[in-house]
């Protein structure tokens, strides 16, 4: 079996393929030119988008050669979901978002050396397509009973689907078709929810061609309750630090589940079998320690955001709960903190609110008797600072920055306010 094929496969990585051994033997004959496509359906690739990066990652490390697909008309359409009709964003909006999105994902591959990776954008070979050189040359391989027997599209029939939508599976298997004529491109994966698009494409070639090339499907990683990994209450985990901050971004992962840690670390680090045995040994025997969830949330977020915003999130994390100086932290991390700590805003006039005032605002107690009774009993903080004066106000040297105040009450309680002037 193929070395990268079997790191796959132990990684969990190989949900669906269209044939597991022939793939093996084909990645272990030599370079092979593979691609992975991701649409501008939204300003920046999400964690999902991010399981298709590390296949790519991990097979550029075996010496294969990425073609990273942006789609500049395929998320002019916009795959078919189950819940309903899109709406189709403008031409300007998806060419601005085609742009961020080839920013991204140019971090994470090579584009230097014998392996090179290469940006490839399928309005390069659509736009100039006549519509009748498309149903001729296209849409003569694509029987329709096949295309209305797939799921999606079956879910979709009761309450209607556009033409659209339905001929979104022909643009996304010319993708293929183009890319091995010119690129001898053999292998497309992707997610599992696309694996009826992609095995379109397979057939494409072996219709339109006669060609034999490969597929893979990663699977659709989810949560212990079941749930879409990913998400948060207030929303997706985003790979842009302006949608989901590195501080956010490194808190969901160090807060991950300890029967989904190590399926994650399999995902999403690039540490040694060894080392991740040992990881899931501590799990098992040392779970309080979580020395997973720690190793998993630093390399994602060292590898998506930066080795510095680690560090940062990390010194956050410690300052929030008492553990060094909340003063010595950046205005940008602590902005940070406090939007994720979803820190009401008061107004700044004239005199500053009082500390009981302060510590019911921010939420680390329900009342304002509970703030005095929190204050007698020496669990009320300002700042890391304990609270021993109820009747105290802020002054404002207690402002970090000019305008964030940070709460806790007890050890693990931690809440923020922001002032605004007026």
């Amino acid at each position: 079996m193929s070395a990268v094929f079997d790191e796959l496969t132990w990684r969990g990585l190989v949900a669906n393929s269209t044939d597991g051994a022939a793939l093996a033997q084909h990645l272990e004959a030599g370079p092979v030119t593979f691609y992975v496509g991701f649409d501008p359906t939204a300003p920046s690739l999400h964690m999902g988008n991010l399981v298709q990066l590390m296949v790519a990652r991990a097979l550029q490390r075996a010496g294969h050669r990425p073609l990273l697909l942006v789609g500049g008309s395929t998320g002019l359409i916009g795959d078919p979901k189950a819940a309903g009709e899109r709406v189709l964003n403008s031409k300007e909006t998806v060419a601005g978002w085609v742009g961020t999105i080839q920013r991204q994902v140019e971090r994470f591959l090579d584009f230097d050396g014998p392996s090179a990776a290469r940006l490839v954008n399928n309005l390069d070979w659509t736009s100039g397509m006549s519509v009748l050189d498309f149903l001729r040359d296209i849409g003569k391989h694509f029987p329709v009973n096949r295309m209305l027997a797939r799921e999606v599209v079956k879910a979709r029939l009761e309450e209607g689907i556009s033409y659209t939508e339905f001929s979104y599976v022909l643009l996304q298997s010319m993708d293929y078709l183009q890319l091995h004529r010119t690129y001898g491109c053999t292998l497309q994966f992707g997610g599992s929810d696309q694996w009826g698009n992609i095995t379109a494409g397979v057939e494409l070639l072996r219709r339109s061609d006669g060609q034999h090339v490969h597929a893979l499907a990663t699977p659709l990683l989810t949560k212990a309750d079941g749930t879409k990994f990913g998400k948060t209450e207030s929303g997706t985990v985003w790979l842009d630090p302006a949608m989901t901050s590195p501080y956010a971004f490194h808190q969901f992962f160090l807060h991950a589940e300890d029967t989904k840690v190590i399926e994650y670390l399999k995902v999403f680090s690039e540490r040694s079998r060894a080392d991740i045995d040992e990881l899931e040994h501590q799990v098992v025997e040392a779970p309080h320690l979580r020395a997973a969830q720690r190793a998993l949330a630093d390399d994602i977020t060292a590898l998506v955001h930066s080795p510095a915003e680690r560090d940062a999130a990390v010194a956050a994390a410690a300052a929030l709960f008492g553990r060094s100086d909340l003063d010595q932290l950046p205005e940008s991390t602590l902005a940070s903190v406090v939007a994720e700590l979803a820190a009401p805003v008061l107004p700044v006039g004239g005199e500053l609110p009082g500390v009981v005032e302060v510590l019911e605002a921010s939420g680390v107690v329900p009342s304002r008797s509970a703030a005095r009774r929190s204050i007698a009993e020496g669990g009320a903080y300002l700042n890391n600072n304990r609270v021993v004066d109820p009747d105290a106000r802020l002054v404002q040297g207690d402002l970090l920055h000019g305008r964030f105040v940070i709460t806790r009450r007890g050890k693990r309680t931690v809440g923020a306010v922001s002032f605004e002037r007026g």
